[in-house]
């Protein structure tokens, strides 16, 4: 796999394909980061972009975490001292994820947000946005959407800037984020600076097969025991012959081939046929959607990989 196959791989969307192979074709390495909000525990969503951070520092890339801190607070997400707590915590579940130390920068957003230049550049963006455009850029992201607050409507802003001050080649999120990164496209050149090449990254579905939600428990820690992990895959929504928001297939695309090169096996009694190993995602959702897979079978399996995959992150956080 080249260098571009591998940075597109299990992406929803990129702007532009061209603007991105620019960057792969640079002398000096270019910079990758991807922002998350520090309000709780880092799950399969969020490692959907960190897999991706991976793939870029294969790539060539170098990569910067921002913790979020500032971001979560205005949010109404904690408070500051709160905030902070969680980023300390989120940033070892991250780099217990495999992110490479020599080639990874993780920066805290208290660190440099309240500075006097970064809030010019925030004052100077309110000038030229809208109400409505920033409301429409922080709508998939922010906490009661309904009736924001005044300091989410500064989020989107912030987002943009972070991207310019950072110093930012190539802004990494989910497809939920593409209103924001459009955002920081249209106005930073009107500001003098540069626009971001955007990668965005599919959202997966919840393990109810509905919308991914910390507040409904759908979903997975990185740091879950192993005995919480296979619970929860054994009993998550995975219809038979049903690809659409079907969770366990999504797990296995976009965490367990991206990280097991060797491939994915699925263990049965000979009576259903033995054992059988996929190479590639491809072959294991053909036989699934034909009904030679059964869901229990993959189930077990997906569990099984998930809980070698998280392991490193158990062991960093002595779970």
């Amino acid at each position: 796999m080249d260098k571009l196959e591998l940075v597109m791989r299990n992406t929803e969307e990129i702007v532009t394909v061209d603007e991105l192979k620019g960057l792969l074709e640079k002398p000096s390495r270019p910079r990758a980061y991807v922002g998350y909000e520090t309000s709780g525990k880092v799950h399969l969503g969020h490692m959907l972009t960190a897999n991706k951070l991976l793939d870029l520092q294969r790539a060539g890339f170098d990569v910067v975490v921002l913790l979020a801190d500032l971001h979560a607070f205005l949010n109404e997400k904690g408070t500051l001292e709160e905030v902070r707590q969680i980023a300390d915590y989120n940033r070892d579940c991250f780099m217990a994820l495999g992110l490479d130390p020599e080639r990874t920068e993780f920066v805290y957003g208290t660190d440099y947000q309240l500075q006097p230049d970064f809030m010019l550049k925030i004052l100077q963006m309110a000038r030229n946005t809208s109400l409505n455009r920033a409301r429409r850029s922080m709508d998939e992201v922010s906490r009661n959407a309904e009736n924001p607050m005044v300091s989410q409507m500064i989020y989107p802003l912030m987002q943009a800037v972070d991207i310019a001050d950072l110093k930012i080649d190539l802004a990494v999120g989910g497809i939920d984020q593409r209103k924001i990164h459009m955002l920081a496209r249209e106005e930073l050149p009107r500001l003098g600076l540069p626009a971001p090449v955007c990668l965005h990254t599919p959202l997966i579905p919840g393990l109810n097969g509905e919308k991914m939600s910390s507040s409904k428990g759908n979903n997975i820690a990185v740091d879950e025991p192993a005995q919480d992990v296979e619970k929860k895959i054994k009993s998550a929504f995975c219809p038979a012959k049903v690809v659409e928001n079907n969770p366990v297939l999504a797990i296995c695309k976009y965490h367990v081939f991206p990280r097991m090169e060797v491939g994915m096996t699925i263990s049965r009694p000979e009576k259903f046929g033995g054992d059988v190993h996929y190479a590639s995602y491809e072959q294991l959702e053909a036989d699934f959607v034909s009904g030679a897979m059964h869901p229990m079978d993959l189930k077990k399996s997906c569990a099984e990989c998930m809980i070698e995959i998280l392991a490193p992150v158990r062991e960093k956080m002595k779970v």
